[in-house]
């Protein structure tokens, strides 16, 4: 699932992300209102962790203009002013928790996944499906053919990075940044050490294969007809 951070601190964004990223969560970080708003109402996200006190457009702003536009993710506030007028506010405007700083990761975390738990609607996008793969976002879980495959957090962010993104190549530098949150390094064969474990727990014993290589460029997830 994909959750968009707006947090202008950058000690407290670049935690934020990264302990989401390794909770298996595809994340987006905008360090300003202004890139907030942009990403909220450009893009799709199940989930918004927005803090109050933004440089430019503050988050009552943010939450405003998603809510007027019709975006109905749920919307986490986080922020310093544990003011019960500033709660109040924030509810009112459309938020759908509210969460003070200084604040225990696992405790966002489980708020997170309580608030996305409460915005499923038990639709077909709580799943990911490929031929017979089918990836439950919302238990975090795989099964191809009815039979379950055991995913790191790592390994269900890289399928699900290529599941959404069904038949277009992405390139090693993509995966890169959006499933470990680093710039890609040639040196490093991390990507490939990952996409072979994956191979060997979804595709090995299964037809059709759905991870390809495209040489030169990167992977792909397609459903290919049998040879």
């Amino acid at each position: 699932m994909k959750i968009l951070v707006v947090e202008d601190e950058p000690k407290t964004g670049n935690y934020l992300k990264q302990g989401l990223l390794e909770a298996g969560f595809v994340v987006d970080l905008a360090r300003d209102g202004e890139d907030g708003m942009h990403c909220a109402l450009t893009e799709a996200y199940d989930l918004v962790i927005l803090d109050v006190m933004l440089p430019g457009i503050d988050g009552w702003s943010v939450l405003r203009g998603i809510r007027k536009s019709g975006k109905d993710m749920p919307v986490l506030f986080l922020t310093a002013r544990d003011h019960v007028d500033d709660r109040v506010r924030g509810l009112e405007l459309g938020a759908d928790d509210y969460l003070v700083k200084p604040f225990a990761f696992s405790e966002l975390l489980a708020r997170v996944r309580s608030l996305l738990r409460r915005g499923g609607k038990a639709t077909e996008s709580e799943f990911l499906r490929a031929a017979d793969l089918e990836l439950d976002l919302m238990r975090r879980r795989v099964n191809r053919s009815g039979k379950r495959i055991d995913l790191t957090a790592k390994e269900f962010a890289l399928l699900e990075l290529l599941l959404r993104r069904q038949g277009e190549v992405l390139p090693r530098s993509l995966i890169a940044s959006q499933v470990w949150d680093m710039n890609f390094d040639s040196d490093t064969n991390v990507i490939e050490v990952a996409i072979r474990r994956l191979r060997a727990k979804m595709d090995d014993g299964f037809e059709p294969k759905l991870i390809r290589t495209v040489r030169g460029m990167g992977y792909v997830l397609e459903v290919t007809a049998c040879a």
